[in-house]
């Protein structure tokens, strides 16, 4: 017998062997508020040293990535403390059999669109947005693209499906809960986080899509890939003059050709979700690759 060193290389492996239970879902969600606080200060301080047009800008991502770094560094800090003694299990998989991981970089982008797509009736019940809230969200938006862009395409998928999916879909799995309960908590979480109805509705219903794609395949860069579809093509939309007015598609796709396009969006995500189906997954991790403690006894 002899002791083999495991090492973890790379951003996701600093996290391997931290796998939360529900408490600890709770425990990053305080942390991110916690962060939140942090980060909205900052928002003060930005405008104050940086004095260009694009201060709102500047001032909304550099909040928004502080925001995380809280529950960043306590889930770090418990995966070295359980990787003494514990097993854990890769953030990022490659579980693509028989689908295959270009074909699935193409049919989830495209689920994505279409999921995002038949939100879009649910979301048109709900009241009107107050102003300040629609302010905000422009904001986010509108302005310097290419500030918007890093925050909404880049910043947004990588950060927040770390959290949600990474974190807590993975953790729950991996304390034994049920798939089905497991996706739709973490899309519970990923809707809370969001804190508005009118942004909580469509993240629920996406939550589900990428944690269910996730479970599947283990592949967290495919579910950042989905994010980083549906925030592009929002920030795309919103830029242009057609449908910069318009509150959905409804108010641009006028007549039946609305709901001819939901019924082929609809269609199309019951069978890209089949597809995925075909993927096998023999318990709940079997997706996830599994991660050794750092002084493994083996034979050699």
């Amino acid at each position: 017998m002899s002791k083999r060193v495991v090492k973890n290389y790379g951003f996701y492996g600093r996290f391997n062997h931290y796998i939360p239970k529900v408490s600890g879902m709770f425990g990053l969600l305080l942390f991110l508020l916690a962060g939140g606080v942090i980060g909205g200060i900052f928002a003060l301080l930005v405008p104050a040293i940086y004095q260009g047009s694009s201060g709102n800008e500047v001032s909304t991502m550099v909040s928004y990535v502080v925001m995380f770094i809280p529950a960043m560094l306590y889930a770090s800090s418990r995966s070295r403390i359980n990787m003494m003694n514990k097993g854990g299990l890769k953030l990022d998989n490659g579980h693509f059999a028989p689908v295959g991981g270009p074909l699935s970089a193409v049919l989830v982008v495209i689920a994505t669109l279409c999921a995002a797509y038949c939100c879009e009736p649910i979301t048109a019940l709900l009241p009107e947005m107050p102003e300040v809230l629609k302010a905000a969200l422009d904001s986010m938006v509108q302005g310097n693209f290419f500030l918007n862009f890093l925050c909404v395409s880049i910043f947004a998928p990588f950060f927040e499906e770390w959290l949600c999916r990474g974190m807590v879909l993975r953790g729950l799995l991996g304390n034994g809960m049920k798939p089905i309960w497991a996706i739709v908590i973490s899309a519970v979480f990923f809707a809370v986080i969001h804190a508005n109805p009118w942004q909580a509705i469509p993240a629920f219903t996406l939550g589900v899509l990428f944690g269910y794609i996730y479970y599947k395949t283990g592949s967290l860069k495919l579910t950042m890939l989905m994010h980083f579809a549906n925030n592009t093509f929002s920030l795309i939309m919103s830029n242009v003059p057609a449908f910069q007015e318009a509150e959905t598609f409804r108010d641009v796709l006028q007549g039946p050709l609305y709901w001819i396009i939901f019924a082929a969006a609809a269609l199309m995500l019951v069978l890209i979700v089949k597809k995925f189906a075909t993927i096998k997954v023999e318990d709940n991790t079997s997706a996830f690759e599994k991660v050794p403690s750092l002084f493994d006894d083996t034979q050699v």
